[in-house]
């Protein structure tokens, strides 16, 4: 599963009321949180990967919610800052403490934080989990950056097999943006429809993607209508 669960700040039911309610990226609550918990709960995925995660800022009460997410689910977890070393976003109130995490069942082989060297989100998390080369991604939201974060992403990839690569791509202008990376790495797109995951409460944008390689076996891919964020999740099953 891949979730962008904005800080758990929860998900209003129009953008109206979005707008409206914009001071819950200042102060969360621990009701979101938990709700957000039972539903990831009930899926039972054996890797979560969060986007905009809080590890313990004053929004969220100094809880890091990685770890809260990860003790209840029993499992083990990974995380760090978006933004790399000596970056303004690494000396900002709440920025600082804002992070991605990979949360897996059972420890994994490998893992690597890598920084990109364009954008101001710049992590990308790998790992090595059972047979699989996982790539956590949480791309710009500028365009222009987004192009050359993905000509990064590819030559970090390389020629690895087994690879799902998965994550908030913010591919705002569509899923053709990700065309010449797909092709370049013979990554296939989970979603083949083309669903949109983007605004929750009214989807109109395919923002969120699992890319996977032709080795991989996809068997199963939904993307249920959870409303604990401004995101959809993602669910994928892999042989």
């Amino acid at each position: 599963m891949i979730y962008n669960i904005a800080y758990g700040t929860g998900a209003p039911d129009t953008m109206l009321e979005n707008i409206g309610t914009s001071f819950r990226y200042l102060r969360s609550t621990e009701r979101h949180l938990e709700k957000l918990i039972e539903f990831i709960h009930s899926e039972n995925p054996d890797v979560l990967g969060l986007l905009e995660v809080d590890t313990g800022s004053y929004r969220s009460g100094a809880l890091n919610q990685a770890e809260e997410i990860a003790a209840k689910l029993e499992h083990y977890h990974l995380s760090s800052i978006k933004y790399s070393g000596g970056s303004f976003g690494r000396r900002m109130p709440i920025l600082k403490n804002q992070a991605n995490a990979l949360l897996t069942r059972n420890q994994v082989d490998r893992n690597v934080f890598h920084y990109l060297d364009s954008g101001f989100k710049r992590l990308v998390i790998e790992i090595e989990y059972d047979g699989l080369n996982i790539f956590l991604v949480h791309l710009s939201l500028r365009k222009r950056i987004r192009k050359r974060q993905l000509a990064m992403l590819a030559d970090l990839i390389g020629d690895r097999n087994s690879v799902v690569v998965a994550g908030d791509f913010n591919a705002f202008s569509g899923a053709h943006e990700l065309r010449v990376f797909r092709e370049n790495l013979g990554l296939k797109n989970a979603n083949s429809a083309g669903t949109p995951t983007f605004p929750s409460w009214s989807p109109s944008k395919e923002l969120d993607f699992i890319l996977y390689s032709a080795d991989v076996n996809l068997t199963d891919f939904s993307i249920p209508d959870a409303r604990f964020s401004d995101h959809l999740p993602l669910i994928v099953q892999m042989d």
